[in-house]
C-alpha cells in the first residue's frame, strides 16, 4: 500500500511536522497534537480503518525519512522517531474516540427503538422503518419469550452472550432480535419460527440456574410485538401466583387464567363464598387453602399431595374432612371439585387470604 492509496487530507501536515521535529529535536505542540486527534476523528466517521491509516502515516513517515537522509541511532533521528510517535498517537486516539462515540449513539438507538418495539410508544411507520436496520420486518408476524431469573441479564452479561452466539451459530442469517430490557433477557422472532423460540428457552434454561421462560403467542405487525411481548410478561406474572413450576411457559396454554378473572368480582365472590369459612379454622385459612392446592395439584392423588405437604396421608384426609366440614363443598365430590378446584385459582390470582377481597 501507498501513500497515495489514502487521501491527502488524512494525513496534511504530518510531513511538516516530522521535518521540523527533526531540525530542533522538539515535541508536538498542543495544536499539533489537537489536530492530529480531529483528522483521525474524521477518518473514522468516514469509514476508513484503521490499520489502512497507519500504514498510510508509515508511508510518509518513511517518505520523509529518506528525504532527509536520517540514520538509525542519529540525534536527529530520535527526534523524527518521537514526533512520529506523538502524532500517529494522537491520530489514533482521535480515531479511537470517535468509534467509542458512534458505539454508544449506535447503542443508545438500539435501546430506544427495543424500548418503542416493546411499549408501543412510537409512530408505525417510523418504527417499521428503524426495524429494518435491526433484522426485523414488522409486516411480518412476530411472537416473543422472555427469560427471568435470580439475576439481571443485560448486553454484556455471560448468559446474553452464551445464547446469542447459541442463536447465530443454529440460525445464521435468520431475522431474530436478541435484547434485554428490565433485567430480563428477549427474543423477537417471526411467529412462523416457534423453533427458533423453542431453542432460545432452551439454551437460556441451560446456561442459568432457577430461570423461568415465558412465550407470547404470534401476532401481526408492529402492534403484535407489544402483544406478544405483554403476553410473555402476564405468563411469568400468572406463574409467580399460581406457582407454577414449568420452567417454560406458553401463553396459549394459559389462556383459561385471564378468563376467569374477566370478572373479577364474580370471582372475588366464589372465594368468599367458598372458601371465606376455612378463615374459622385454627391458624388460618392459609394451611387448608394450601392443602387444597396440593391435592388439586397433584391430581387428586392423596399420597402424593401428603408427599407435597410432607405429612402423613391420614393426616391430608383429616384436613380434607375439615375443609368439607367448613365449605360445605366435599373435595373428594366430581360436583363440588370443580367448585373448590376453581376457588383455588381465584384465590391465587387474586393473593387471598393474604389480600382482603
Amino acid at each position: 500500500m501507498t501513500q497515495r492509496e489514502l487521501p491527502e487530507e488524512y494525513v496534511a501536515g504530518y510531513a511538516d511536522i516530522l521535518v521540523d521535529a527533526s531540525a530542533t529535536g522538539r515535541r508536538l505542540t498542543r495544536e499539533e497534537l489537537e489536530s492530529r486527534r480531529a483528522l483521525g476523528e474524521r477518518a473514522a466517521q468516514d469509514g476508513h480503518g484503521l490499520r489502512r491509516l497507519v500504514v498510510g502515516h508509515l508511508s510518509v513517515t518513511r517518505t520523509v525519512w529518506s528525504s532527509l537522509g536520517l540514520s538509525a541511532g542519529a540525534r536527529d533521528a530520535d527526534g523524527f522517531l518521537a514526533a512520529a510517535e506523538q502524532a500517529v498517537d494522537a491520530f489514533a486516539e482521535g480515531y479511537e474516540r470517535a468509534q467509542r462515540l458512534a458505539v454508544r449513539q449506535a447503542e443508545a438507538a438500539r435501546r430506544e427503538f427495543i424500548d418503542d418495539l416493546l411499549l408501543g410508544r412510537s409512530d408505525l411507520g417510523s418504527l417499521a422503518e428503524r426495524a429494518e436496520r435491526f433484522g426485523l420486518r414488522l409486516a411480518r408476524t412476530h411472537a416473543v419469550a422472555v427469560a427471568a431469573g435470580a439475576e439481571a441479564y443485560d448486553t454484556l452479561h455471560p448468559v446474553t452472550r452464551r445464547v446469542e452466539s447459541a442463536l447465530a451459530t443454529r440460525f445464521g442469517d435468520r431475522h431474530i432480535l436478541l435484547t434485554t430490557k428490565a433485567g430480563r433477557l428477549i427474543c423477537v422472532a417471526s411467529g412462523d419460527e416457534d423453533d427458533v423460540l423453542t431453542y432460545f428457552a432452551a439454551r437460556t434454561l441451560d446456561a442459568t440456574h432457577g430461570c423461568r421462560v415465558a412465550v407470547g403467542r404470534p401476532h401481526p405487525g408492529a402492534g403484535g410485538v407489544v402483544h406478544s411481548y405483554e403476553e410473555a410478561l402476564n405468563a411469568l406474572e400468572l406463574a409467580e401466583r399460581m406457582t407454577l413450576d414449568a420452567p417454560v411457559l406458553r401463553a396459549a396454554d394459559l389462556l383459561v387464567f385471564p378468563v376467569l378473572t374477566r370478572d373479577r368480582e364474580a370471582m372475588a365472590d366464589l372465594v368468599r363464598n367458598t372458601l371465606g369459612p376455612l378463615r374459622r379454622a385454627r391458624g388460618g385459612a392459609r394451611p387448608l387453602l394450601d392443602t387444597l392446592g396440593a391435592y388439586f395439584d397433584s391430581g387428586c392423588v392423596a399420597a402424593e399431595a401428603a408427599r407435597r405437604l410432607s405429612l402423613s396421608v391420614r393426616a391430608l384426609t383429616y384436613r380434607l374432612e375439615r375443609i368439607a366440614q367448613y365449605t360445605g363443598a366435599d373435595p373428594s365430590d366430581p360436583m363440588h371439585r370443580y367448585t373448590l378446584q376453581t376457588a383455588v385459582i381465584g384465590a391465587r390470582l387474586l393473593d387471598w387470604p393474604a389480600r382482603e377481597l
